[in-house]
Order: C-alpha cells, then structure tokens, then sequence
C-alpha cells in the first residue's frame, strides 16, 4: 500500500547561482507531498496511522522549515536540494518505506524525488 500525506510551510530563500532574479531573497508558500510504502495491519486495517507520520513530519522537517531562511541550513536551496534535504530527515524514520517526496514551490512548480535507490524512475 502506498500511502500519502500533504503538508505545507513558508520558508525564505536564494539561490546564489542562479543567473536570474531568484538570486536575490524570496519567499515560498511551499506544499509537501510524501508518500510511503507500508504492509496494512490486518487489526487496524491501516498502513501508518496518518497522525504518527504528520507529527514525524512537523518535528523532523517542519520545525526546522516553516518561517525560516533555508540558506540557514540547506548551502544552495533549490527544489532538488530541499527534497534531498526532506528525505535525508526522513528516511528511517516514517512508518514503513519512503518512496517519493513531491515538493511544490508553486502551483505550477514542482519537484519529485525518490532517493538515492529509485534508480531512473
């Protein structure tokens, strides 16, 4: 069972080798979609119970994101690398197997990341 959650933060940043106006600070109404592989308990019929992984995710990720300058800790925060910096953070940690993280930027913006073993997927 592939099992999904939606969560959203504000975070500031630049990028410094950007040739064009995202080099300067900006901000983000960032949107998170992480999805996790689980077996289904057959005694409560469910994968993960979805509150376990929301409070893994606010402690692990979003404390450390929302309202913050992700230059702070993340050296050139594009979309790729702040996906790459979420599943660092996560890994091992969820209920069952993380399997892709989908970062938005913007409604129209996204990126997908399924770590360092999806191969070309």
């Amino acid at each position: 069972m592939i099992l999904t959650k939606k969560f959203s933060f504000e975070a500031a940043h630049l990028l410094p080798h950007h040739r064009g106006k995202c080099r300067f600070l900006h901000g983000h109404s960032y949107k998170l979609k992480v999805a996790l592989w689980t077996e289904v308990d057959p005694g409560t019929g469910m994968g993960c119970d979805f509150d376990d992984l929301a409070a893994i995710v606010q402690e692990r990720v979003l404390e450390q994101a929302d309202h913050k300058n992700l230059n702070d800790f993340i050296e050139n925060p594009t979309a790729e690398n702040i996906c790459v910096w979420i599943w660092e953070r996560l890994a091992g940690q969820v209920p069952g197997r993380l399997v892709e993280l989908e970062l938005h930027e913007t409604d129209d913006c996204s990126c997908i990341y399924r770590g360092p073993d999806a191969g070309d997927a």
